[in-house]
């Protein structure tokens, strides 16, 4: 395996915002995945995941190393503390996959169709989340470092309690976010369009948006400050 971080320091043109770093993963050759199932604590290193099936396994603890998941069913998957390091996740689908408290560094998530996913508690750094959909993404209480969401959907998206740094939104539709009680630094939001955000507009301390984002945003501002606009 080789793999640098890309990216980082001040982005071109975004005046003073600190850019993610990226990650940029070459995987080695990698061994079909023949097993029958995830176990607990598992470790899994170097293998391709290709089309299986591990809807409702238990993974609770396991470690997946310069892995390939590809076109995999995730429905009810447990994989709380598990470790997601230089991996590539592509086309992953299902509905209430569990990942509370996981860490994911170095990995790529790619055109995921997901709905419910729960990530409470966990840690992604250096991650790219690049297409797909994602339905109510549960993220209370994450810390998000270097972490880009790119050309994807996100539908009412939990970042309560989360602590962001170095977090980018590029060409990404963030519908009805919550940020309640959020800590926010060096976040980029002016790519995300729409960009909707229902709670924890007092937490955007440390975000940059655009003139039009910031306008839009405008009566729900006033209606949180208790600004009476009349005309």
């Amino acid at each position: 395996m080789a793999r640098r971080a890309t990216g980082g320091g001040p982005a071109a043109g975004r005046g003073a915002v600190n850019g993610a770093r990226r990650p940029e993963l070459r995987l080695p050759p990698l061994t079909p995945w023949a097993d029958g199932g995830l176990e607990p604590d598992g470790d899994y290193d170097g293998l391709d995941f290709r089309d299986a099936d591990l809807s409702g396994q238990d993974g609770v603890g396991a470690r997946f190393m310069d892995c390939a998941l590809t076109g995999c069913a995730v429905d009810g998957t447990a994989l709380g503390r598990a470790r997601v390091l230089d991996s590539v996740l592509t086309g992953l689908r299902g509905v209430g996959t569990h990942l509370a408290e996981s860490t994911l560094r170095d990995v790529e998530l790619i055109d995921a169709r997901l709905g419910g996913t729960q990530l409470h508690g966990a840690v992604l750094e250096r991650v790219v989340v690049r297409g797909g959909k994602i339905d109510y993404l549960n993220l209370r209480e994450a810390r998000l470092r270097d972490v880009v969401f790119e050309s994807c959907v996100l539908v009412e998206p939990d970042f309560a309690g989360a602590t962001l740094e170095r977090v980018e939104f590029v060409d990404c539709a963030l519908k009805e976010a919550d940020f309640g009680s959020a800590t926010l630094k060096d976040v980029d939001l002016r790519g995300a369009v729409p960009l909707e955000i229902v709670r924890g507009l007092d937490r955007l301390s440390g975000a940059v948006i655009s003139t039009g984002q910031l306008l839009d945003l405008a009566p729900v501002l006033a209606a949180e400050l208790g600004i009476r606009v009349e005309g």
